[in-house]
């Protein structure tokens, strides 16, 4: 652990996260791993090497390059172990009789409420076997990333394109135009997250989000990964998801001021051709703003922290058990392969 380092700088970790359903996946150098508390208030972990024994690809090293393959395979990841925690959620009712459904109710019921130092070890982790996937569960996945997709496009490219393209008296001006279609995306997706966010199983989730920021900012701050220690940390973090898709707002709408079509389908195409420039600069300005602390980094994260008031809630501790869980298999042994 390091002490009083006012002389160095403040350790950042590489490790990044996603909230499941009752779970989460972290993202290391070089490990993978999910843990979900099922509904017999076991944690059931997995983890998977990242980089099949290998070091990192140089697609995920290369400026520019690299944000947009991690944007592609982050989205793929993410929808797939998303599935996956659903899927732990649902009891085996041909195996389970009334009697077992009562223990296995009290038992979640327990767990919620247990409030221990350090996620669960031994006989309460399960290691989670390997089940064979592939088929018509990918071409299932990979349709509804496609369908996902589809609807953002809808929604943040095509819709505010059109609407602003209704009216007449700005029509030719494109440093206007771009202007309103970044507010209405940004409205559109605040107004989206906010409403999404007032369901029950979206409240849970934003505090399994809460978990995962709170447990890598302890990490970071290089305390010990226990209850206590992640409960006092901030559940706000720069490298955040919801912050990197504000700081993709934005590039979009200085990107799109230089674009000269006018007409609202030509502007439609050159914003989905000009999208991976848009990603790739976006995940730049991310990794700037996690590295420095300035006056125009903290511009640059303030509306993605803002938005995380809505997107991360405070978690309790049965959550942050299951931060901690999927946190630890994904810490590297040599220091160095963390640092950000």
């Amino acid at each position: 652990m390091s002490k009083n380092n006012s002389s160095q700088e403040k350790f950042k970790s590489k490790i990044g996260g996603q909230a499941l359903i009752e779970g989460i996946m972290m993202l290391g150098p070089n490990t993978g791993a999910m843990a979900c508390r099922l509904p017999d208030g076991t944690i059931d972990l997995e983890t998977w090497d990242e980089n099949n024994g290998k070091g990192a690809p140089w697609y995920k090293k290369t400026p520019l390059v690299r944000g947009c393959t991690n944007f592609v395979t982050s989205l793929v990841k993410g929808y797939k172990y998303m599935m996956k925690s659903a899927e732990k959620q649902m009891p085996d009712d041909d195996e389970e009789d009334d009697k077992n459904k009562k223990d296995r109710t009290e038992a979640a019921a327990a767990a919620d409420t247990a409030v221990t130092a350090e996620a669960p070890a031994g006989p309460e982790a399960k290691t989670a076997s390997d089940k064979k996937e592939g088929g018509a569960g990918d071409i299932i996945m990979y349709l509804g990333i496609i369908i996902g997709v589809a609807i953002a496009i809808g929604l943040f490219v095509f819709l505010p394109k059109w609407l602003v393209g209704l009216i007449p008296a700005i029509k030719e001006h494109r440093i206007l135009r771009s202007l309103l279609e970044g507010i209405v995306k940004i409205v559109l997706f605040v107004s989206y997250m906010w409403i999404v966010s007032l369901t029950k199983d979206i409240k849970r989730q934003y505090m399994y989000h809460g978990a995962e920021h709170k447990t890598i900012a302890c990490h970071e701050a290089e305390l010990p990964l226990t209850v206590e220690n992640v409960r006092k940390q901030t559940r706000f973090h720069k490298r955040c998801g919801t912050s990197f898709i504000f700081i993709v707002l934005i590039i979009s709408i200085l990107v799109m001021c230089l674009v000269p079509f006018t007409i609202t389908w030509q502007r439609i195409v050159a914003s989905l051709a000009l999208l991976p420039v848009v990603v790739g600069l976006s995940y730049e300005c991310i990794r700037l703003a996690g590295n420095n602390d300035n006056i125009f980094t903290r511009i640059l994260s303030a509306p993605g922290l803002a938005m995380q008031r809505i997107t991360t809630r405070e978690p309790d501790d049965s959550m942050i058990e299951i931060a901690i869980a999927a946190m630890k298999p994904c810490i590297p042994e040599n220091k160095e392969e963390d640092r950000w």
